[in-house]
């Protein structure tokens, strides 16, 4: 996720990034990588460059809510990420992104700074619904995703990271209910921090196993929000969803650290893939 300045004119910041063909879902780029590139260069317009050994912003300031677009979806390689700040203020601060390949803009998203969560303040109420199904730990003998396992040739995000799909949950429910995915994931060296956080908020295979579609199910528009900074250990993600269309369906993604809290929510609208 590192990006280097190119120019700047105050409210306007270029940057020049890359992501790799490590960060890709088949050839192409994972769209949840995409946007935390996109986060961090609004962060390094905010003045992310002063940040403590907790992976915080100057004066605490992360991305608490972010929006992203997908216009196209770019091939791995050299990537320029264009920041306007279209506001700074004591609480919040707004900055508009754009992440361009070549001549073309691949994501536009608007990000919304401010302060998370203390690391240690409890929330007022909290409806978590990770908690009662998945330990902070992945259950023994389920496998990462790696040489040998059934994603490894189609998820390339196991490069840089341990990603551990519970297999079980993807397909078809017996009792006919709603899929309910679980994946446990951490970097494969370090803490996990708020923009790897943002990245597993989009992690998940689609929703639309649990119905059959195993197709490239496209994102059109992601939402994420950035409830704390996480822990350092095992995230937990669940995904779900509302309504799979004959067309359109949503998908919902909870992240929850090792300690039990909710990091990150994100809902997306993507495209069901075609019947095989």
């Amino acid at each position: 996720m590192a990006l280097t300045p190119v120019s700047s004119d105050g409210a306007v910041n270029v940057f020049a990034g890359e992501l790799n063909e490590h960060w890709t879902i088949g050839a192409k780029v994972h769209g949840g990588a995409m946007l935390a590139l996109c986060a961090n260069g609004a962060r390094e317009s905010i003045g992310g460059q002063e940040r403590s050994d907790r992976g915080i912003g100057a004066a605490g300031l992360e991305p608490i809510a972010v929006s992203g677009s997908f216009l196209w979806a770019p091939d791995p390689g050299p990537l320029q990420v264009v920041t306007t700040v279209q506001k700074r203020g004591r609480r919040v601060s707004l900055v508009d992104v754009e992440l361009r390949q070549g001549d073309r803009t691949a994501v536009r998203a608007a990000m919304t700074m401010g302060t998370p969560e203390g690391h240690h303040v409890a929330p007022l109420l909290s409806v978590n619904p990770v908690i009662p199904l998945m330990t902070p730990d992945p259950p023994p003998g389920l496998e990462p995703i790696g040489p040998g396992h059934p994603m490894a040739d189609i998820v390339h995000l196991a490069h840089g990271c341990d990603i551990r799909p519970s297999l079980t949950t993807m397909g078809p429910r017996a009792d006919g209910g709603p899929p309910v995915i679980e994946y446990w994931v951490r970097p494969r060296e370090g803490a996990p921090d708020v923009l790897f956080a943002l990245l597993c908020g989009d992690v998940s295979a689609p929703v639309t196993f649990g119905v059959n579609r195993m197709g490239w199910a496209p994102t059109v528009q992601l939402t994420a929000y950035l409830r704390a900074v996480p822990a350092d250990g095992w995230l937990r993600v669940m995904c779900t969803t509302t309504q799979i269309g004959q067309e359109w369906f949503d998908e919902d993604h909870v992240v929850v650290d090792c300690e039990g809290r909710i990091i990150v929510q994100s809902r997306q609208l993507a495209m069901v893939p075609p019947a095989q």
